[in-house]
């Protein structure tokens, strides 16, 4: 039976990962066993989306249950305030062990050109961890310190963490996870993020990188509706994409039959999800920054204690609803600066004024704005301005319209068709109000031109 004790939490995160990777979201070759049995256990968000399609931001929005606007991180290479108060310093008043392992993205200060304030080929000094003080086994930026087979992370005392030879990334960082779990302090609850690189791209090689054999493997598959007939680089990338998406799942089930073997199993509440997906340079020069479903839409998971029966969510779900459900789930109150909701009551159906979309700041390749319901996808932009501007603008101009029910894979723009104007008007009132919500002031919003 389950103790009463606070339930442990272990946060299972992916990067760039797509929510049609996963059995229990459509897809037919089998990527997922682990994660699929996970979801008839547990619950599955069906509608789940990011709410910054970028690295760093999406990951302070994590920490902190503020959007990027909020945390200041807007782009990738802004390091997180230190005042900021994550999820680390909420559990850990709750009497949590606090402990983060994998890619961390949130030290640095690239932009100010500054050697002292990078960490990129460097440990992560403590008061730069977001409070993650008693387990530590992490890069500022693992793309960098690492490739598929080999590289390095750092631990809390700043000593190189070399991969063993011929280890794949996802099982070097599940290994130290499996340390995590074995030395922990057992009479305390804990709080674990594990925050996997995969299936991101490597960046220096410029392609997916999979385990050996992955090619082969994952040669027999079927192209997603949203790239079929389209450019981009999926084609030579895709099989290893999927590759990589397995050995996350291998590693699941790994951590699960660890969790299993340690009679904790029942008392730990286990998150799966990813900061964006990837659209493979089909909607701009790379994989993401854009506000279409490839990109935006990922896998949401969640089983353990008060998230079980194989149940199957509609609502609209973010990102930005996890940091306050976490902490509910932990009996902490959530605080009312947190931008998003506790998704407790959406799953047991006690939500009667959920929201009926979801909000999205994208930046980086634009300075834009998005909301996206069940049926229409609605983005404004402000092409005068650079996309990593921080500060708010007076003007946006509309840039898409899809009618996602009879335009699922977002081919046919209407933003510009007149019989529209009253959709577009009413969606525009609804991201003003969502952008003023997050606390930003309400632009005037432009027609497309």
């Amino acid at each position: 039976m389950p103790s009463k004790r606070k339930p442990n939490i272990l946060f299972f995160f992916s990067d760039q990962q797509r929510w049609d990777t996963c059995g229990c979201y459509g897809q037919r070759r089998e990527v997922t066993p682990n994660l699929d049995r996970m979801a008839a256990q547990g619950v599955r968000f069906e509608h789940a989306y990011t709410c910054q399609p970028v690295c760093g931001p999406a990951r302070a929005c994590l920490q902190t249950g503020k959007y990027a606007t909020g945390t200041g991180c807007v782009i990738n290479g802004i390091a997180l305030p230190q005042d900021s108060k994550t999820l680390a310093h909420w559990m850990t008043e709750a009497g949590y062990s606090v402990g983060y392992v994998g890619k961390w993205h949130l030290a640095s200060n690239s932009s100010a050109k500054i050697a002292e304030e990078t960490f990129h080929d460097r440990p992560v000094p403590p008061e730069r961890r977001g409070g993650y003080k008693d387990f530590w086994v992490a890069s500022d930026v693992l793309e960098f310190t690492s490739h598929s087979y080999d590289g390095h992370m750092w631990d809390a005392d700043g000593n190189q963490v070399d991969f063993p030879e011929n280890r794949y990334r996802v099982d070097v960082v599940t290994d130290h996870v499996e340390h995590f779990l074995d030395t922990r302090d057992a009479d305390k609850p804990f709080f674990l993020f594990v925050s996997y690189i995969e299936p991101h791209h490597q960046n220096d090689h410029h392609r997916y990188e999979g385990p050996t054999g992955s090619k082969e493997r994952f040669a027999d598959y079927d192209v997603p509706g949203d790239l079929v007939d389209t450019k981009g680089d999926w084609r030579e990338n895709y099989p290893d994409y999927l590759g990589c998406c397995n050995a996350l799942d291998t590693a699941l089930g790994r951590l699960r039959a660890k969790l299993e073997a340690l009679g904790i199993a029942d008392d730990t509440i286990i998150v799966y999800t990813s900061d964006h997906g990837s659209h493979f340079c089909t909607r701009n020069s790379e994989y993401k920054r854009s506000p279409h479903d490839g990109c935006i839409r990922v896998p949401m998971i969640i089983t353990g204690p008060g998230f079980e029966g194989g149940k199957v969510v509609d609502g609209m779900a973010s990102l930005i609803d996890l940091p306050p459900t976490l902490l509910a789930a932990a009996g902490i109150e959530v605080p009312k600066y947190m931008h998003g909701r506790d998704l407790k009551p959406l799953v047991d159906g006690r939500a009667n004024d959920w929201p009926q979309e979801v909000f999205l700041q994208i930046s980086e390749s634009q300075y834009g704005r998005a909301i996206r319901t069940r049926k229409w996808k609605y983005s404004v932009v402000n092409r005068d301005v650079p996309g990593w501007r921080r500060e708010p603008v007076d003007t946006l101009t509309e840039e898409c319209l899809y009618d996602l029910e009879a335009d699922p894979h977002e081919r046919n723009n209407l933003v510009k068709d007149p019989a529209l104007a009253p959709v577009r008007a009413q969606l525009a009132e609804i991201l003003k109000r969502r952008m003023e919500q997050a606390g930003e002031p309400a632009p005037e919003i432009l027609p497309a031109v």
